[in-house]
């Protein structure tokens, strides 16, 4: 059996991945090994760790490596100390394929532990365009990876434009989309999720319906995460529209995001919003199936979304680039704009379910490749 090692590194990269780490553990041909580091490990993000064991997973290695300050040296440093640590755990564990995931700055450890150690590098959700320095990191993987799962037909190009031999390139889909698939029919969907999760926050009733907020920092923008924030916040609070607001990821700027949002919790005390640290990824998609709009830069706006058919407005540079449905409005840090595209948002209700990151059998697709692809580490540019 092959021993697949998965390395998550942050929640969202759980929620991403979550089918997939069920169809490998699944497949009879697979061992499935689980490395969870970063910000999955640490309270203050959520307790991704917790949820991945309620799951029904073994992890097999824990590995800490955030460096605290949520700034560029920070990130450079914690990147460092997860090269070091991953190496170590992969020694361990000595697995036949190291699969990483998307582009969060922890993966370029990954990528890099494994490519100098000789083990086949598996990257998932290569070939996408984005802002940030994500752009940079997903690129450089793609270039460290043996085999690209990828989630569009579009990504496939770029992949192979980078100079991938076709051969090592496939569409599965995001296995985010599977998550989300039978939620579309489902009547089942509400929960009350200020019972489920607590929260912190004044607003106690959702039921004549509720807006979400996830804004994360721009890392290539993080001097500017503060102002960012205080927009939005001042476009909620005019908005005067139940809220659920969720805490940002561990990015350089994350302090400024969150010093913003506390103290405008604490000038205002609103009475209509309840802020959370984390839920569980079906829980999470539950939620923002149910809204009436979801605002800020995360990319689940732009994949779950789509399928899902909820409006979205997404603020600033954060994926700018990436392919998105017709249920996406984008708007720049401006209080003003943010506010009237949300109400625009509202008012339009739901949009017709879209295809562009999958149709829902990712997670399996990705198990069958990791079960039949070529073990090999070197690689030659494609002409």
């Amino acid at each position: 059996m092959r021993k697949v090692c998965v390395v998550i590194t942050a929640r969202p990269s759980y929620s991403r991945i979550r089918t997939a780490l069920k169809a490998i553990k699944e497949h009879e041909e697979l061992e499935l090994q689980l490395v969870v580091a970063a910000s999955a490990v640490l309270d203050r993000y959520g307790n991704a760790h917790e949820l991945i064991e309620a799951d029904g997973f073994q992890i097999d290695a824990r590995v800490l490596m955030v460096i605290e300050g949520e700034s560029l040296p920070a990130m450079a440093k914690s990147t460092g100390i997860g090269l070091i640590e991953l190496s170590t755990a992969f020694d361990n564990l000595k697995p036949d394929i190291v699969v990483t995931i998307a582009d969060r700055y922890e993966t370029m450890a990954t990528a890099v532990a494994a490519s100098y150690m000789n083990i086949p590098l598996v990257h998932i959700q290569g070939g996408e365009v984005t802002g940030s320095i994500d752009e940079k990191v997903r690129h450089a993987i793609t270039k460290l990876a043996d085999q690209h799962l990828v989630s569009s037909e579009e990504s496939a190009i770029r992949v192979k434009k980078m100079g991938e031999d076709n051969d090592t390139i496939h569409v599965t889909g995001c296995p985010s989309i599977d998550l989300a698939v039978d939620l579309l029919h489902d009547e089942e969907l509400r929960f009350d999720p200020i019972k489920k999760y607590g929260g912190i926050g004044r607003l106690t009733e959702i039921d004549d319906g509720y807006i979400v907020v996830l804004q994360h920092p721009v890392t290539t923008e993080y001097q500017s995460s503060l102002n960012h924030i205080r927009e939005t916040c001042e476009a909620i609070l005019n908005l005067n529209t139940p809220t659920l607001w969720f805490w940002p990821n561990v990015d350089a700027g994350s302090d400024g995001t969150s010093r913003g949002i506390r103290a405008f919790r604490d000038k205002y005390d609103p009475e209509k919003i309840r802020f959370f640290k984390n839920f569980e990824g079906i829980d999470f998609l539950k939620l923002i199936k149910n809204s009436k709009c979801l605002i800020g830069n995360s990319s689940v706006g732009i994949r779950e979304s789509a399928f899902l058919g909820v409006p979205v407005v997404n603020i600033g540079s954060r994926q700018s680039g990436r392919q998105r449905g017709d249920n996406v409005v984008d708007v720049a840090h401006d209080a003003s704009k943010i506010e009237g595209a949300v109400k625009s948002q509202m008012a339009h209700g739901s949009y017709p379910s879209q295809t562009i990151f999958g149709d829902g059998n990712g997670g399996v697709r990705i198990a069958d490749c990791l079960a039949r692809m070529p073990l090999k580490y070197q690689k030659r540019i494609s002409y």
